[in-house]
């Protein structure tokens, strides 16, 4: 299975346009693509994108998808598993990871100062 990825070699990314809000996500969340697509109807494909959360922004429910998530924090805070009004959960700095298998739950998810992620979204090949 061929990876949709383009040869695309070291340049300088415009932060300031190319950024939307993600289906189901909070207006506080945005992500930009960087490479590839993800077709979760056919199970097929991968990503990069960034996704960066506002100061206080915060999702209500856990996270499951049926792809491979790795997860690195740029920058910024990040809290996981707060509850739906935003409290509670562990907190995380810059420079932590995730890899996360399909089917797997996570989240809810809380930035209050902001945060910038690097996220890798990919299926098994089959």
């Amino acid at each position: 299975m061929a990876i949709n990825k383009l040869h695309d070699e070291f340049h300088t990314l415009d932060m300031s346009a190319g950024w939307e809000v993600p289906a189901g996500y909070p207006s506080g969340i945005q992500q930009k693509i960087l490479s590839g697509a993800l077709d979760e109807k056919n199970k097929r494909g991968s990503r990069t994108r960034l996704l960066r959360f506002d100061p206080g922004t915060y999702t209500t429910t856990p996270f499951v998808h049926e792809y491979w998530e790795e997860v690195f924090l740029v920058q910024g805070d990040l809290t996981v598993g707060n509850d739906a009004n935003g409290k509670g959960g562990e907190g995380f700095k810059p420079f932590t990871y995730a890899c996360r298998p399909p089917g797997a739950y996570h989240g809810p998810f809380l930035s209050n100062g902001g945060c910038l992620l690097m996220e890798i979204h990919y299926f098994d090949p089959a």
